[in-house]
């Protein structure tokens, strides 16, 4: 079965070096899989008790790459546990483009198969999909609200990446 893509773009209010500075930021600690975890929950809220069936319990990024203007950090979601197998895996980019001197957009792009062969895809043409475009909408709002609020360190610099200009 060929790949679902879904994807989805917000607007933080800090500058790209700023957003890609705190976005570094984010993949150190837990922060990032908190906010996938969180996202993960918002996107089945509206569907029931499926979350109890599986949590997301494997998220994993490489380290954020600057690519000319932009900052790419590759992501993959997993689910896991009992009913794991019924959820798709989704590989996706973040991007963080400059949007003017002061403004950041950040995007989702990535993709899924849903599982289940010919049942799993006319359950993402009903509902997956739609479970899917929740999903990192959320998430991407989050890591926006998340890069735009985050105040920098007292006594420290941001986090800079090799590169990326201040």
């Amino acid at each position: 079965m060929a790949g679902m893509f879904v994807g989805a773009e917000v607007r933080a209010e800090v500058s790209a070096a700023v957003a890609a500075a705190r976005l570094a930021s984010l993949t150190l600690g837990s922060a990032l899989i908190d906010q996938s975890h969180q996202a993960w929950t918002d996107g089945f809220a509206w569907v029931g008790p499926v979350p109890a069936l599986s949590k997301l319990v494997l998220v994993q990024f490489s380290e954020p790459v600057r690519r000319g203007a932009v900052t790419v950090l590759a992501v993959r979601w997993e689910a896991t546990g009992v009913a794991g197998r019924v959820f798709p895996v989704l590989d996706a980019d973040i991007t963080l483009a400059p949007d003017g001197d002061e403004a950041t957009l950040l995007g989702l792009d990535g993709v899924y198969g849903p599982p289940g062969g010919a049942v799993g895809a006319g359950l993402d043409r009903l509902i997956l999909h739609r479970i899917a475009t929740a999903t990192v909408r959320s998430f991407l709002t989050r890591v926006a609200d998340a890069i735009a609020s985050q105040p920098p360190v007292a006594g420290r610099s941001e986090l800079r990446l090799p590169g990326v200009p201040t």
